[in-house]
């Protein structure tokens, strides 16, 4: 099985042969979609050729729909993208696995998964680093999150700050909404400081989990 990560799509093949598209008659393979992070498999398609190159060309899965006769991007209509983390092809060369970040429920019918199960994890944080990674390519006129990025690290730290002395204002007084208001706007310009600084919460998480083991 050969595998690549989403940021070598661009420039890595899948191991000698690679896909071999040109199995079946109608040229599509079947394409299994994973969550990163979980495990969870979240929903199955089919992939030609073309709709194989645009996965890697945008980094979001992309599917050949055989009713609509035509790529579809999943998440197009609703937002939900599967963001790409690692593509593998098996031993045959005929089947995709691909690795991916939900950016919402999965099934059309608003389930985590196509097969009804709850995709749980603490991903609600990992799901949001995810926003902020999608929200910050976006034009500064339409994001907040952009126009923050626009101004440099040296205002999202300053901005982290301030969140931080209004958590401590908060913290003194006796209004616990206003409390978990200012935590929760902590909370969400230090993952937006982490991702100016290119890390991820699981790097905080992992310094953590050291610090824990000794």
């Amino acid at each position: 099985m050969a595998t690549i990560d989403s940021n070598e799509l661009m420039s890595t093949t899948l191991g000698d042969g690679g896909i071999d598209f040109g199995k079946y008659a109608d040229g599509l393979v079947p394409a299994i979609i994973q969550d990163y992070d979980t495990h969870k498999v979240l929903m199955m398609g089919f992939m030609n050729e073309e709709a194989f190159r645009r996965t890697e060309e945008v980094g979001k899965v992309t599917f050949y729909s055989r009713s609509k006769k035509r790529l579809w991007t999943k998440g197009e209509e609703s937002g939900n993208f599967l963001m790409v983390k690692t593509v593998a092809v098996d031993c045959d060369n005929d089947t995709i696995l691909i690795k991916a970040h939900p950016l919402g429920p999965v099934c059309h019918t608003g389930a985590d998964t196509c097969w009804g199960e709850k995709n749980d994890k603490d991903d609600f944080l990992y799901y949001l680093e995810d926003i902020i990674n999608l929200r910050k390519q976006a034009s500064p006129d339409e994001s907040y999150v952009a126009r923050l990025f626009a101004k440099g690290i040296n205002k999202i730290a300053q901005k982290v700050g301030e969140e931080a002395v209004e958590v401590v204002i908060e913290a003194k007084d006796n209004n616990d909404h206003l409390f978990l208001d200012e935590s929760a706007d902590l909370l969400f310009h230090y993952l937006i400081l982490l991702n100016a600084k290119s890390y991820k919460l699981q790097n905080v998480i992992d310094v953590l989990q050291k610090r824990h083991s000794k």
